[in-house]
């Protein structure tokens, strides 16, 4: 394990902003995890854990601390000709690319993350956010953590409950963040599993491919399935699209209880228009972050300077090919302020932020 200073840290980012970071180190082995630590105790530096990259925004002036990129690799499996039973346990290291270990599971044909398929990152960051699309979410699988814990500076292995999730949420981004390094996760899922087709998208996409032969989808079919949907709303990585130039979604869909739900679709009706909005939790609602933007007069392929919106989704903040972090910044300030007055809704970033100072 190398030390490295003033490491660029754009190229290591979807969204492809921001300056240097002070030191930098790559950990492939958990045990090369305290030289690194040690290092930045007795430099007095901060320090930031880095993952697949995708759903971080680093300031221009970069980061004064150590960048620790966890790249633990390793899938490891039960011999599934052996296993009895159709629950399957994944050990996956921190490092290994997220779809990468779902194509796996997919390959080995066991159910319970095919509708996560072409999401970008790291295996590793996906229980801070408790990532989830098309209808499933990591926390339905993951069944504990392994982490170092930088109070203790002990290794210490994490049950699903003990981690917190929630809607975009979980201990490691609210109330222990900064606490634990996340090394591996351990899926639990289901061989010979049904795949889900419970989301909308899915089920409209494969009512338009129906054939004559009355089957299911599989697991395969619905992966494919979810990454032609995020390929034609540019939320698939394709090298020379700028549409994917970005940090994916970059706000979160809005929860809401009833009484803030009736106000908004009184403001919507005044208008004309209908709240798209669906169960979430109990006695909440999950309301559409992309039809508050473009309620709020910011179209598909909005450019508000060397920055955007794709012309695919609007949720995504994109860098049009020489964008600064402050580019970024200032296109979500501005739409943030224009969905607040015309809504009364405040729209929370998704990504985290580096560098800067209210942010970290």
């Amino acid at each position: 394990m190398a030390i490295q200073e003033k490491v660029p840290l754009a190229p290591l980012t979807t969204l492809c902003v921001g300056g240097e970071a002070r030191y930098f180190a790559e950990i492939r082995r958990e045990d090369e995890l305290s030289g690194a630590l040690e290092f930045a105790k007795s430099g007095g530096l901060p320090i930031f854990i880095l993952g697949g990259g995708s759903n971080l925004v680093v300031a221009d002036s970069g980061w004064p601390g150590l960048v620790l990129k966890i790249a633990v690799g390793g899938i490891a499996t039960p011999n599934l000709k052996e296993a009895t039973g159709n629950s399957v346990l994944f050990t996956v290291g921190a490092g290994v690319s997220w779809d990468d270990f779902v194509a796996q599971a997919v390959v080995q044909n066991c159910a319970g993350v095919e509708c996560l398929s072409g999401i970008p990152g790291s295996v590793g960051g996906t229980p801070v956010q408790n990532v989830g699309a098309y209808g499933q979410e990591v926390s339905e699988t993951i069944e504990s953590v392994r982490a170092l814990d930088l109070s203790t500076g002990l290794v210490v292995h994490l049950p699903k409950p003990v981690c917190g999730f929630r809607y975009r949420g979980s201990i490691f981004n609210t109330s222990q963040r900064g606490r634990y390094i996340i090394l591996r996760v351990n899926f639990r899922l289901r061989r010979g599993g049904p795949a889900s087709v419970k989301y909308a998208d899915l089920q409209k996409y494969f009512s338009e491919k129906r054939t004559e032969e009355a089957r299911a989808p599989s697991l395969s079919d619905v992966r494919e399935a979810v990454r032609d949907i995020r390929r034609s709303k540019g939320m698939l990585i394709v090298a020379g699209d700028e549409d994917c130039r970005s940090a994916g979604s970059f706000f979160k869909n809005p929860v809401l209880n009833e009484e803030r739900l009736h106000e908004l679709n009184q403001k919507a009706a005044t208008k004309g228009l209908l709240v798209p909005s669906y169960p979430a939790l109990e006695s909440q609602h999950k309301v559409s972050a992309a039809w508050l933007v473009e309620n709020s007069g910011f179209a598909k392929g909005y450019v508000s300077g060397r920055a955007g919106i794709s012309r695919k989704h609007a949720l995504a903040l994109i860098n049009l090919g020489d964008a600064s972090a402050e580019d970024i910044l200032h296109l979500k300030n501005e739409i943030q302020d224009a969905v607040k007055a015309q809504w009364g809704v405040t729209l929370e970033p998704e990504p985290v932020f580096l560098g800067f100072d209210d942010r970290d």
